[in-house]
């Protein structure tokens, strides 16, 4: 197959955030291109998206039920060849399903659904068509994350003992969604955040990363949760303790409320010998601790990093990469990894390293757990 991978989008509009976030991130390897959306409930928007987006007319749909009907019935070479949904958490399941349905590898954007049931419920649908699916958790695309992951995995700093990750944002502080804020709107709407506001989204971040890194799967559970702007029907602030498999500890804090952060994603993890701390506003660089000698400065895109970080940098030492390369890490390992397979090929170890179902299932976990334990006194420990 000598073309670029075809995509489409659910959701994504020129009035949403994360659409272009998506597409700037699909488009930097030079692998995908854009060829039909449904970009919006509202077909005017949709429509209208569809012509900034330069798409033909006939491509771009009204609704998504319409768009999987539609492009299922083009030749191979011209109907797309994955989606991703870019919606609020509450329309990510029924999109997905009938995406696989229809024969269509998933791009989705986290959390992976509404619901664990749902999340299950998309495995099983998986599993029966043999699809490919690729969750952005974006965090876990960085190459100093990687750097760190692969560290842990060959045993650099024995034992892992403690987890400490944090995400801290500051932007609703104060009640935005009575203002007409669109992004603060559905993420304290329980109808379509689902059961919790905070840790539902960027608690599950600050969840998987931890799992990613370590390499560990958190067992027991026990939490606090807070909604502290008065009417506001989510939790906005939560600190969680976890007991991970192989006996250590963690903590985990995400707020909403924490007055003029931004997106202070940070984690440190301590092993027997050593430990990482790494944290998203200074991405490139990835500090290294010792119990005998000093701290170590790692910085990406240098010659010592390991095979797996240098598969996921772009540009030399001192060339800042961020957030956009992170998503399209996710993005390249996915396309890379269908390609291969619609070659009839084997994918290389490197390719498979993206966030999938699995990921969406724990972080699903994640957001029940942590709401039992965080709203019930009751209960000082909740298994995972």
């Amino acid at each position: 197959m000598n073309r670029k991978l075809r995509m489409g989008m659910v959701g994504g509009g020129s009035d949403a955030f994360i659409g272009a976030i998506h597409r700037l991130a699909a488009f930097m390897d030079n692998q995908i291109e854009l060829v039909c959306g449904c970009f919006s409930v509202h077909p005017e928007v949709s429509q209208a998206s569809g012509k900034l987006y330069y798409l033909p007319a006939d491509r771009v749909y009204d609704t998504y039920q319409e768009m999987f009907e539609k492009e299922a019935k083009l030749p191979e070479g011209d109907r797309m060849d994955f989606v991703t949904i870019v919606t609020p958490n509450f329309a990510h399941y029924d999109p997905a399903v009938m995406a696989l349905d229809h024969g269509f590898h998933v791009v989705i954007d986290k959390p992976i659904t509404l619901t664990l049931e749902q999340a299950v419920s998309l495995k099983e649908k998986l599993d029966e068509t043999g699809l490919l699916l690729a969750l952005t958790h974006v965090y876990a695309g960085y190459p100093a994350v990687k750097e760190a992951k692969e560290r842990f995995r060959r045993g650099d700093f024995g034992e892992i003992r403690k987890v400490i990750v944090e995400y801290p944002q500051g932007w609703l502080s104060a009640k935005l969604e009575d203002t007409g804020n669109k992004q603060a709107s559905w993420r304290t709407d329980p109808k379509r955040s689902g059961k919790a506001g905070c840790m539902g989204d960027i608690g599950t971040h600050a969840h998987h990363l931890a799992e990613y890194i370590t390499g560990l799967k958190t067992t027991q559970i026990s939490a606090d949760l807070t909604a502290f702007i008065p009417g506001r029907q989510l939790d906005d602030d939560g600190t969680a303790m976890l007991r991970f498999n192989n006996g250590a500890k963690g903590v985990l804090i995400a707020s909403q409320i924490a007055a003029g952060e931004e997106n202070a994603v940070k984690i440190r993890v301590y092993g027997e010998k050593g430990g990482i701390e790494w944290a998203q506003q200074e991405p490139n660089t990835l500090w290294v601790k010792w119990t005998d000698k000093p701290t170590e400065m790692v910085r990406t895109g240098l010659g010592y990093m390991s095979d797996i970080a240098k598969h996921n940098t772009r540009t030399p030492g001192g060339h800042p990469e961020g957030y956009l390369e992170a998503f399209a890490n996710i993005y390249r390992n996915f396309s890379l990894t269908l390609r291969a397979r619609m070659n009839g090929e084997e994918p290389q170890p490197e390719w498979l390293d993206f966030p999938d179902v699995e990921d969406g299932i724990r972080g699903m976990q994640f957001i029940d757990k942590v709401v039992e334990a965080g709203y019930d006194d009751s209960k000082k420990w909740v298994d995972f």
